[in-house]
């Protein structure tokens, strides 16, 4: 069974990794989003089976996003990323609901076991 990935990052080379990462792990189903409010609109519109979100974005940071998309879908799953030094707003994520988080920079199969754990435990 094909799963649907949403891939939000602000940057289009993180987003490109991830992608590319996914695809070598089976995963070709993906959407992007650059921002948390795009996020948010393509979680909804998507209607993916896991969000792999990065904390610090301009506009709407990952943090509110996965609040917003945890306040009207509380079964979201949600991984988020971030850079060494973000600690706080990681504990944050996993407070609101967040499943698992990754720091960036990441191994390939790091970033693949934590999808397969999400998905193995549905």
């Amino acid at each position: 069974m094909s799963k649907k990935i949403l891939v939000v990052d602000d940057a289009a080379f993180m987003r490109k990794l991830i992608r590319e990462t996914l695809i070598s792990g089976g995963y070709t189903e993906i959407v992007e989003a650059d921002d948390g409010y795009s996020a948010c609109d393509q979680y909804f519109k998507e209607n993916p089976d896991l969000v792999i979100m990065d904390i610090t974005m301009p506009n709407m940071s990952g943090i509110e996003a996965l609040h917003d998309i945890r306040e009207k879908d509380a079964s979201a799953k949600v991984i988020m990323c971030s850079a060494m030094g973000q600690e706080s707003m990681v504990v944050e994520a996993i407070k609101i609901g967040a499943l698992d988080f990754i720091v960036k920079p990441f191994k390939p199969e790091l970033l693949i076991s934590a999808v397969e754990k999400i998905f193995e435990a549905e």
